[in-house]
Order: structure tokens, then sequence, then C-alpha cells
């Protein structure tokens, strides 16, 4: 079994959770995983980090699963790629665009590990593009019992057992579908009106393979789009919305130097080089910010925004910026895309806790009556009982857990409130 770090204090990347464990274990292989999982009461995997809640906090142990051999196995004939837990997005693209693939989206950041934006049903953008999680067609998982599970396309319990909070056990290896490789070229918009985008707001939100509105809600419209087009597809030109072109790279926070950001210009590049918002290379910002995102159902969309548009005056003085972008529906359990095509409403806040829970609890009153489905991983004070509501696969999901996590060792705070099992 690996040595443990003994009552580590850990914080998150933005530093707003403390993570506060009896031990933390870095075992380097699956079996030490296994042997670590089966001895301890009460246990939790922690990936990178990037997570604003405290989904991978954990009243006993935690598990790293960095240490863990690296693996990156395409397998060309299959169109698959499996790749260890541990591995980031942005590690994982070039190895399987050198070998023709590509991943079909990823996340506004690279530098988060695969297995933990699975499990948090974090996505990337696109009409037609689900959340990361929809590439899964595998998984080996260290079942609560100390088990290796491998699931596949055709398991009953895949659905539920992919976009799962970490609560079914250790993902160890995912194993994700390919499409061949593609380049991407990325534009971005200067002031797109807010009377054009609310009246156009699909056909702008279809004209490419990505599209990402940015707003600081303190002026009259979006200040910012960028328009990620895959090479191909037909050309773009939004300047029919008032929208002008920028004259120069941009970063999404206003006053920010774009340095960080991938290349814009319309020069193409590979996928990696240009889906993300950011480069793997630099850090996108020191990290003091708090987030929090909701998805409400395409349809919806105008009337959401216009229900956050009445309270700006609240929003703007703690926001630094706001992003709207679609998500396209899947049918994983957890999922915040289960089931409908979602617009995505994401929210990076000052470092300020006390200053910006009041205005999320008035953005969730704002966003209420859209079944807004809060981002697992961010900042939300969604009732237990109105996000279950949410999801109509949850008693499926709570049957799940009960079946293989009966004594719940992989439970934490947030699993007990939120996929609440029968007493």
């Amino acid at each position: 079994m690996s040595k443990p770090d003994d009552g580590p204090r850990i914080h998150n990347w933005a530093g707003n959770v403390t993570f506060t464990p009896t031990t933390l274990h870095r075992p380097t292989t699956v079996q030490q995983v296994q042997d670590v999982v089966a001895a301890c009461s009460r246990i939790h995997a922690l990936g990178t980090g990037h997570s604003f809640s405290k989904v991978a906090d954990s009243p006993g142990a935690l598990v790293s699963v960095a240490g863990l051999p690296r693996v990156i196995d395409v397998d060309s004939a299959g169109s698959t790629v499996t790749v260890s837990a541990g591995v980031r997005w942005g590690e994982l693209a070039p190895v399987v665009h050198e070998a023709g693939f590509a991943v079909h989206t990823m996340g506004s950041l690279p530098h988060i590990s695969v297995a933990g934006s699975i499990a948090t049903g974090t996505h990337g953008s696109g009409d037609r593009n689900g959340c990361l999680a929809t590439a899964v067609t595998g998984l080996q998982i260290v079942r609560p019992s100390g088990e290796l599970r491998e699931l596949s396309l055709g398991d009953v319990d895949l659905a539920g057992s992919v976009v799962a909070l970490g609560g079914l056990g250790v993902v160890t290896r995912a194993t994700l579908r390919l499409v061949p490789a593609y380049d991407v070229s990325q534009v971005v918009y200067d002031r797109l009106p807010w009377d054009r985008a609310l009246e156009h707001l699909e056909p702008i939100m279809a004209s490419a393979m990505s599209v990402s509105l940015f707003t600081t809600w303190r002026g009259a419209g979006f200040e910012q789009v960028w328009v990620k087009r895959r090479d191909g597809d037909g050309p773009v030109d939004l300047a029919w919305t008032g929208a002008v072109l920028a004259d120069g790279p941009r970063h999404p926070v206003p006053g920010v130097s774009p340095e960080h950001c991938t290349q814009q210009g319309g020069v193409p590049g590979p996928w990696f080089d240009r889906v993300p918002h950011f480069r793997l290379e630099f850090n996108p910002s020191s990290g003091a910010e708090l987030q929090t995102e909701y998805l409400v159902p395409r349809g919806h969309g105008v009337e959401a925004l216009l229900a956050l548009d009445s309270i700006r005056d609240r929003i703007a003085p703690v926001l630094q910026i706001a992003e709207i972008r679609t998500v396209a529906a899947d049918d994983l359990w957890l999922s915040p895309s289960q089931g409908r095509d979602s617009l995505a409403l994401h929210f990076t806040w000052i470092a300020d806790t006390a200053a910006v829970a009041p205005v999320v609890e008035e953005v969730e009153r704002a966003l209420a009556p859209f079944g807004a489905r809060p981002h697992w991983g961010k900042v939300f004070g969604t009732g237990p009982a109105a996000v279950a509501a949410l999801y109509p696969r949850m008693a499926d999901f709570r049957r799940l857990l009960e079946r293989e996590d009966p004594n719940g060792r992989m439970r934490n705070a947030l699993i007990d409130a939120y996929v609440r099992t029968e007493d």
C-alpha cells in the first residue's frame, strides 16, 4: 500500500475550499488504489483541484490518481483512446492529434484532469457538442469494496457511473471515443448589441462549432464574442449583428493581457490549440476568483438572460466576467445537460465569498423558474430537494449508489446532501 500523508491541509486551485482529510494517499499502481480503498472506511478521489465546490472532499481519506503510470493508448482501428485518470486534457490532446485523431470538444482549461472533469459533467461549448463525459465508452473503476471493475458500452451501469461525483469509486482509466483530427480558426468580435443578441440568440450560437458570449453586465451588450470555426465548415461573419471584429487578441476579462489565451485572428491551427480558451503552458489566472454556473434548457435561454439582466446592478459589482455558451443534450444520469440541449450561464466572480454569496442566491432565484441546474463543481446554494427534482434519473442513481456503496464509504457531505440514499 502507498504511504499516506497524515492530516494534510490541501486547498483547491482557487483557495476557497480547504480539504482536511485524515490522510492523503498517492498510489502509484492500480493495485495500490485497490488496497487503499479496501482499507479505508471513508475515502474519496481527488483530481487537479479545479472545482470550486466540495465535490471532492472527504470526511476520511483522499486518494490522488496523479501518480498512476501515464497511459495514453490510441486504438486507431476502434477510434478510441484509453487514458489514465490523472492525465490532463492538454497532455492527452497532442498524443491523440499525432495519431490523426481528436476529441469532440475540450473545456476552456486544458489543465483539468480527464477523470475529474468527467465526474462533474464539465463541458466545452457548441450546439452539437455534448459535455466531455459523452466521449466515454468505458471506465476502469475501483469500486468501494476495492474490487476492480471494467464498464463498457452496453453495460447498464455505464450511464450512471460516468458523471458520478466520485460516489461510485475511484476511476483509474477511461476510454474515450475519438473523431478525425481537424483544424480550427478562432476570431473575436467586440460589442455585440444586447437587443440583437437576444433577437438572434439561436443563429448566433449555432453559427460555428463553438461560440461564447462574454459580458461584465455593466454595459448594454456583450463585450466580446469568441467564435471557433471548424475547418471545412462554412464561413462565419457576425457583422450583421452589429458586432465588429476585434483589432487584436483579447482576454475574456477586460484589461487582462491575452498572452495566456489561445491563438485568435482567424489563423487556422490544430483543434487542441484553439478549442480551449487558454494555453496549457500558462496558468490562466492566479486562481483569485470564484465560479458559478447554471445550465437551463436552450428554449428558455432568452428568458433566463432577461431575468439576469433585471438584477445586473447586483451582479456587476462582484463580477469579473460572465460567459454564455451552449451544450448538447446527453443521457448521463447526473449530467447537468441530461435530457436537454442547454444554455450554460457561467460567472467568474471576485474572490470574496461574503460579497459573492448573496448575489449567487439572487441569481438562483432569478433562474429557478427555468429549471437551472447548477454545475456540480462550482459554487452554488440551490437546495438539495430542488436540485434532485431537476434530474429525472436521480432515483436510479440513488439505487446504484446504494447497491455499490451500501456503507457510504465514498460519500461526502455534498453527496449526502444532494444524492440522499434511503435511510
